[in-house]
């Protein structure tokens, strides 16, 4: 499975304008997506998703929180709610807060409409 979303905006203070972030159950899965992203131009870059950020998801008053007020990893803590909710199938979350691909980085110039269409098809 993968989704496209916006999830927070940490993704683009990480990355900037020309890559997404990528997070993933399977790493082996991901790294393939990772390197086919490179030849097609719609570049990602593959974030952690590693257990001890769950505790950051932790709430007083909530269930579970999507993100900190801190803002620290956000991107890295809305994958892993995420995670809470796909078990164990493969899967991708590519975030598109940081893909805006300025300069016509990749097939879909300079929005992001479009963003995946060429690697999801392997070029």
């Amino acid at each position: 499975m993968i989704d496209f979303a916006t999830l927070t905006g940490s993704m683009a203070t990480a990355l900037g304008a020309r890559y997404s972030g990528v997070l993933a159950i399977a790493m082996n899965w991901c790294s393939a997506r990772v390197n086919v992203s490179k030849q097609c131009g719609e570049r990602l870059c593959a974030f952690p998703l590693d257990e001890d950020y769950e505790a950051g998801l932790d709430s007083k008053v909530a269930d579970i929180k999507q993100c900190s007020q801190a803002g620290e990893a956000d991107h890295i803590l809305a994958s892993r709610f995420l995670k809470r909710f796909v078990d164990d199938v493969p899967w991708l979350h590519i975030d598109l807060s940081s893909s805006t691909l300025r300069r016509g980085a990749g097939h879909c110039g300079e929005r992001r409409d479009g963003f995946g269409v060429a690697w999801g098809w392997g070029c």
